[in-house]
């Protein structure tokens, strides 16, 4: 440990922390643009500048090593003059347009600027006039925004091992590209989403279907919505409520105000994911087919069929659940109320990028008639709520739709990491045993650690099982049990830190916020509504049983197949050709 002070604050931290580490311990606060929790630190924007005594410059905290005795102050005149004037030339190589750009008020240039009362700019502005590329269905990026801070390139290369985006040119044509400057969707971009979450300004922002949801609401069609576990523990955040605050009813509330017509929920779907999935592991289990990897995050489906051909024949064949839950909903549903699938709708609320393009897939529908209409962000979901005038805090709670609203705590777990594992693990043991379980909580597998192990003992055999997120540690997971440095029966994927809740799709947080304490947060809220659900296991779902009678027969039967499961296949590096001029 070492001991230093910070605007005369006595802190002790571990001796390979740095002042930026340490001033966060306390609870001073250091502006920065570059920054970002999980990835290396590199001084780009020089925002966190602090004054040592002893040292005749202005070091970068986030690279700046503490030291025994060191004195730091991040508070004086030479300290604030420099952070304004870093900000305003930012600012004249910025577009102007802050009431009609898509990161208005969660902007960290703008509140940045407001903090450290800038209100005007002394040097020429510049128009950069770089490009604009929109051409990918799932994620828009603006370079005219860009302020090379780097946390999309990190993110991409050190947490998720894709490498799609990096840095080109020198000087100020420097900036962060896709190779031979290709739309994303060109290259071996997996859609996860995690850029556009990391990204301070408006550089990178989701494709958005706002509209297109708007036009259908404005139709005859019979619109319904699905909104994923992950979205009830985030969503109320972006009205001011407190982090992972279950947002259940309210959310039920605010759907129908913005007119769907029915509201059926994606963890019904989960529900039912386990019961197809669970039967699937048995039936490979007793063939010797495993190990058997989950299927249900679209962004590990894009990154195994890009850099894992060889595991696919190891992926369940499951949909995910919002495309089966929309596979219902067209044949199913449709068929009970008399309606066309033609004129039916599915909106699904995901945490996700990822499912944007999910739902683009040629092999997710029937006749032309795709499974999932249009997918929204948690994000975009917030934005339509405010454009409507509706008062999300106040709103009365109210319950989902039925057939396709009842959901066990199994599913409401899907949306953190491990949750899927859990699920299915409580609906193996009894289907295979015939006992019920005495504890339900498979505590082994949570947490937002990014590799865990368990084991679980089932009538003599005992099943490892090993739970991952993040595509980094997805690849050395994949490459462990490739190689046969690991063994494993089951393991659960998915492309995102901590699991859905930490989606590419959620709320932004600024560089106050504690990122691991919120994933935290969001993934014990969906635990709590676990442990409060009457039924906590996906097989006890009255409705569930209901569905097999009346229409699917049994789990992996012909009609299952037909609608609940897909297949993969693995697909070249879009990388182009080399390119002479």
């Amino acid at each position: 440990m070492t001991k230093l002070t910070i605007d005369g604050v006595a802190v002790e931290v571990a001796s390979n922390s740095t002042v930026l580490e340490a001033a966060r311990k306390a609870q001073i606060h250091i502006p920065t643009l570059c920054s970002y929790e999980g990835i290396s630190s590199i001084g780009a924007c020089r925002l966190c500048t602090v004054e040592v005594e002893g040292m005749r410059n202005l070091p970068t905290s986030c690279t700046l090593p503490v030291n025994e005795g060191m004195k730091v102050h991040t508070n004086t005149p030479k300290i604030r003059q420099s952070r304004k004037a870093i900000v305003q030339l930012i600012l004249s190589e910025h577009p102007p347009d802050c009431q009609t750009c898509n990161k208005n008020q969660r902007c960290e240039l703008q509140r940045l600027a407001y903090e450290l009362g800038v209100r005007e700019i002394p040097f020429k502005r510049t128009v950069l006039n770089k490009a604009i590329h929109s051409e990918s269905p799932y994620v828009t990026r603006d370079l005219n925004y860009c302020i090379i801070c780097g946390r999309c390139v990190r993110v991409c290369s050190e947490i998720q091992s894709v490498d799609a985006i990096d840095y080109a040119f020198r000087g100020y044509e420097s900036e962060v590209n896709a190779a031979y400057d290709d739309d994303l969707s060109t290259t071996k971009c997996v859609s996860c989403g995690q850029c556009v979450l990391a990204c301070p300004v408006n550089a990178l922002a989701e494709k958005s279907h706002v509209q297109k949801v708007w036009n259908d609401l404005g139709s005859s069609k019979l619109t319904v919505v699905q909104a994923a576990p992950a979205i009830r523990a985030a969503i109320g955040e972006e009205f001011g409520m407190k982090a992972g605050e279950l947002t259940v009813g309210k959310l039920n509330a605010a759907l129908r105000r913005l007119g769907f017509k029915k509201v059926f929920d994606t963890n019904f779907a989960a529900d039912l994911t386990i019961l197809e999935e669970g039967n699937e592991f048995i039936q490979r289990a007793k063939a010797g087919d495993l190990p058997m990897f989950t299927s249900c995050c679209p962004g590990w489906i894009n990154f195994a069929e890009l850099f894992y051909p060889q595991v696919l024949p190891r992926l369940s064949t499951c949909k995910s659940p919002h495309e089966m839950l929309g596979a219902l909903t067209k044949t199913y549903y449709a068929q009970k109320m008399g309606v066309d699938s033609k004129n039916v709708s599915v909106t699904s609320i995901m945490p996700c990028v990822a499912k944007k393009q999910e739902m683009d897939r040629p092999q997710l529908g029937r006749n032309g008639v795709p499974d999932v209409d249009n997918v929204l962000t948690t994000r975009e979901l917030a934005a339509m709520i405010k454009e409507a005038g509706i008062d999300f805090k106040s709103l009365p709670d109210q319950e989902h739709d039925e057939p396709l609203g009842l959901y066990t705590g199994a599913a409401a777990i899907f949306g953190a990491s491990g949750g899927v594992m859990e699920a299915a693990l409580r609906t193996v043991y009894e289907v295979l045993t015939g006992k019920e379980l005495g504890n339900l909580d498979f505590t082994g597998v949570r947490g937002i650690e990014g590799v865990k192990e368990a084991s679980v003992e089932i009538l003599g055999t005992t099943y490892k099982v090993a739970v991952t997120s993040g595509l980094g540690n997805a690849r050395r997971l994949t490459d462990d049990v490739l190689s046969g440095a690991k063994n494993y029966h089951f393991i659960e994927v998915m492309a995102c830190p901590g699991g859905c809740i930490g989606g590419g799709g959620q709320p932004i947080l600024n560089d106050k916020t504690d990122r691991l304490q919120r994933l935290k947060e969001r993934a014990e809220s969906l635990y709590e509504l676990d442990r409060n659900l009457g039924f906590r296991k996906s097989h006890q779902n009255p409705a569930i049983a209901a569905l097999y009678k009346e229409f699917l027969g049994e789990p992996l039967g012909h009609k299952s197949h037909e609608l609940l499961h897909t297949k993969y296949q693995p697909r070249l590096t879009c990388v182009p050709e080399l390119r002479l001029e």
